[in-house]
């Protein structure tokens, strides 16, 4: 007999989940020997439930740091542990992606694995035992939160039906209908939707249970009628289909679901099959309830369209226990999930109570910022279709004042009026001792950082116009909406590259964000001093894979693609793009400006290049027309920070969708730039020539590797996504190029080999565009402007215009990556 339901069994150093395959017949635990397994376990629903996904990434972390890497003794410094850690915790993400308790596991165990790492004396002991605290709370709190949630459940349910008069045979017992399964075998134990169910039970309110079977993996019929049964529940089973006439009998009085994922508005993405249950209540008037905790709201999406849905594997409808029942000529769609919009439902509890409703949506971003201060959530950044929801007292502020220009003092008074901004600077009394400096050294914006005893913050304002030529060149101040949002989009594939967002204010035009510390630096100015950073190409090749491959039509339904491409229009931005890098080099203009007089000749015959305007002129129309991805837009050195482990993009105000080889080559380009300048350095700074020698050789090691590491990434989740049996109305279907179809790996290796080859010739382009636009257009890079000497400076641009001007006009010449950096490195010395 079995005695207690327990998903995940856990000892320090063991981990063991429960195969939920194989119930009710089969009681059998597998052991989770190492973070892959953890992964293909996951992945493969052996365990399966937000909260006990969630649960069982934080344990198998832990578990592998004490079992495998004996509780740290396995790494050599602080700094593997940190990035062991945080890599493993990005893998395990990848395995649920619509689970966002997995998320957020992972996110506060990243920020264990941080704090931990930065305390005076850590080691990588001290290191792997504060995350492995850290797994152990989180599992704790789930148990915790479960029973919260069933007590405020069942006040919920009974008031609302009362309320509406729908009570079985009395008012004091209800007769509740779930679907899938949201009890102890989906979390730590008790339940969320059905810990609501039992509490009812408890409470002597339950009159009867209804479970769905939960087509087509059963999760109802296999999981939550074993678990009714177990503890003694009145209950029936029935068909998913024969909901809506369970319903018109009267037999319901209300609805409970669990969640996968609860956006900004409300929006609720649960198993397959919540959506309909949903749209049945509300025809009948039953209330329908969500239940979940508070790790489960993803205020970062703005609504439902954002959600991410995964598909599963046909065979679990084409066959029943492993033979084939349906005609093999038959499409299969298998979404896993289904997103039932706020407006159906009638409240969202929590542990922490319900989640305040206003119209149709509900408050969930202004909730989540009361009750979870482990988490910074922003202001919310409203879509160009406007379905987010109007936050209210965030909304009202900005229409109640004015913009005004923030200063090195009213900065610090904007900030101590935010308390949500003060935790992480200092209590509004220590104001007085805050210090503020203005680190903008961009050509658009301004960039105050401000600190005091409990950190910093970092704040970005933009003006009505060019910071670098003023007045007279305006520019919307939306471009701070677009940056926050785009921050916002980047965290969710490469939350280690991007720092965290604190608060959007539209009225001042401003962000607040998480300020990287000391030693962290601009690259481009460690570059100019000629250090060298050997983690960079990983870095670099990981945040334009995931970003680039996960924004883009391969990945993302065709109707939430078209909308993030309008969402992410970014006009004016775009047009100061094209005036600066597609055509003013290429004319006399009065932004314009070169070392003079050693490159007039130069600038003279780029501007009279037939050749070189036809290929700038193409180039303009494909950034014109194509929407591959969502770029950053501003991808070179001077936008990136960097220490000695971390990586992190910053400012993109530019994003929009766009050809992704912009973004590749706008990087690639800057390392160019700089392999070119190294030249300059080592002849003008002798003490330092040894140096600047070997950082050329680094920067020509990582060109290569940044493109092969991107290429490999890329075509990695490339792959990984034609495994699954997922909608078909991507750019990439698996009907015709995946595993499961007639020919479908020629046809998506075919495919691939096409795509790659394009982004390459694109790349190559961009490449050669952005290096002319640095050298003879309106902002150059210090890479070349530090190097003293006008003359040797003007040989370096020289021979690194000439060879921009080859690639824009001559792609076809390099063939990889390879001939690139042997041709820049010829020239660069020539």
């Amino acid at each position: 007999i079995i005695m207690a339901l327990q998903a995940i069994k856990y000892e320090r150093g063991s981990l063991q989940l429960l195969d939920q395959r194989l119930l009710p017949h089969e009681y059998k635990y597998l052991a989770v020997e190492s973070i892959a397994r953890a992964h293909q376990l996951i992945k493969d629903m052996v365990v399966r439930g937000a909260p006990a996904i969630g649960v069982a990434g934080a344990l198998a972390l832990a578990t592998d740091l004490v079992a495998n890497k004996a509780s740290g003794a396995a790494f050599g410094s602080v700094a593997e542990t940190e990035a062991y850690i945080k890599d493993a915790l990005a893998y395990l993400v990848t395995s649920r992606p619509t689970a966002v308790n997995l998320m957020d596991g992972a996110n506060k165990i990243a920020a264990a694995t941080s704090a931990a790492a930065g305390a005076p004396g850590a080691t990588p002991a001290s290191v792997v035992e504060a995350v492995v605290k850290a797994a152990e709370a989180y599992f704790e709190e789930d148990l915790c939160s479960n029973k919260a949630i069933g007590a405020h459940g069942a006040s919920a349910l009974v008031a609302e039906v009362q309320a509406r008069g729908r009570a079985s045979k009395s008012y004091d017992k209800l007769c509740v209908l779930t679907h899938c399964n949201t009890g102890s075998l989906a979390t730590s134990g008790y339940g969320t939707a059905l810990g609501v169910i039992r509490s009812l039970h408890e409470q002597g309110k339950l009159e009867h249970a209804y479970c769905t079977e939960t087509r087509p993996y059963n999760q109802g019929a296999r999981l939550t009628a074993f678990e009714l049964m177990h503890d003694g529940l009145p209950a029936t089973l029935v068909c998913d289909s024969a909901a809506a006439y369970l319903m018109a009998s009267g037999k319901v009085d209300a609805v409970v679901v669990g969640a996968d994922r609860v956006v900004a508005t409300g929006d609720t993405a649960n198993k397959i099959g919540t959506y309909m249950l949903a749209i049945v209540a509300a025809q009948h008037n039953v209330p329908f309830f969500v239940a979940a905790p508070v790790t489960t709201l993803d205020p970062a999406l703005p609504n439902g369209s954002h959600i991410v849905i995964e598909a599963r594997p046909s065979e679990e409808i084409t066959h029943f226990k492993g033979t084939r029942v349906v005609d093999e000529r038959v499409q299969v769609w298998n979404p896993s999930f289904d997103v039932t919009p706020a407006s159906l439902i009638a409240g969202i509890i929590t542990e922490k109570g319900l989640v305040p409703k206003s119209g149709k949506t509900f408050e969930v971003a202004r909730f989540v910022r009361q009750h979870d201060s482990t988490r910074d959530v922003p202001a919310l950044l409203p879509t160009a279709n406007g379905d987010v929801p109007e936050e209210g007292s965030a909304a009202a502020e900005a229409a109640a004042s004015g913009f005004y220009a923030l200063d090195l003092e009213s900065v610090k008074d904007y900030v101590a009026a935010r308390p949500n901004l003060c935790k992480h600077v200092g209590p509004e009394s220590s104001k007085a001792s805050w210090a503020v400096r203005e680190v903008g050294d961009g050509n658009i914006n301004f960039v105050f950082i401000v600190e005091g005893p409990s950190g910093g913050v970092a704040i970005k304002q933009s003006l009505p116009y060019i910071r670098c030529v003023g007045e007279s060149w305006p520019l919307t101040q939306d471009r701070m909406r677009l940056e926050g949002t785009a921050l916002a989009d980047e965290a969710r594939h490469t939350p280690q590259h991007v720092p965290a967002l604190y608060s959007y204010d539209a009225t001042m035009a401003l962000i607040v964000m998480q300020y990287i510390v000391p030693p962290a630096i601009i690259l481009r100015k460690g570059l100019c001093q000629g250090l060298i950073y050997p983690h960079l190409a990983d870095a670099m090749s990981s945040f334009m894979a995931y970003n680039l491959f996960n924004t883009s039509s391969l990945a993302l339904d065709s109707k939430v693609f078209r909308r993030r491409v309008v969402e992410f229009t970014n006009p004016e931005m775009c047009e100061l793009t094209e005036a600066v890098i597609f055509t003013e080099p290429y004319i006399p203009h009065p932004n314009n400006k070169h070392t003079s007089p050693q490159l007039d000749a130069d600038v003279a015959a780029l501007q009279a290049d037939v050749e070189a305007k036809a290929a700038i002129c193409d180039l303009k129309r494909k950034f014109h027309s194509k929407t591959d991805a969502l770029l950053h837009g501003d991808l070179h050195t001077g936008s990136i920070m960097i220490d000695h482990t971390g990586v992190w993009m910053i400012d993109p105000e530019f994003a929009m969708y766009g050809p992704m080889g912009f973004d590749v080559g706008k990087f690639h380009a800057n390392l160019m730039l700089m392999l070119f300048a190294t030249h300059g350095h080592e002849r003008t700074k002798p003490a330092q020539k040894q140096q600047y020698v070997e950082q050329r050789e680094w920067l020509s090691k990582c060109l290569v590797d940044t493109w092969t590491g991107f290429e490999r990434k890329f075509l990695a989740l490339w792959n990984e996504h034609a495994a699954k049996q997922a909608q078909e109305n991507t750019a990439s279907p698996q009907v015709l190029a995946g595993a499961n179809a007639a020919q479908g790996m020629d046809v998506l290796r075919l495919y691939q080999a096409a795509f790659m080859e394009e982004l390459w010739a694109d790349t190559v382009r961009f490449a050669g565009a952005v290096m002319i636009r640095r050298l003879v257009g309106i902002a150059h890079v210090a890479d070349m402007n530090t190097i003293e000497d006008a003359d040797v400076r003007a040989g370096c641009e020289r021979r690194a215009l000439r060879f921009g001007r080859e690639l824009l006009v001559q792609p076809s010449k390099f063939k990889d990556i390879a001939s690139i950096r042997d041709m820049a490195v010829a020239a660069a010395a020539s």
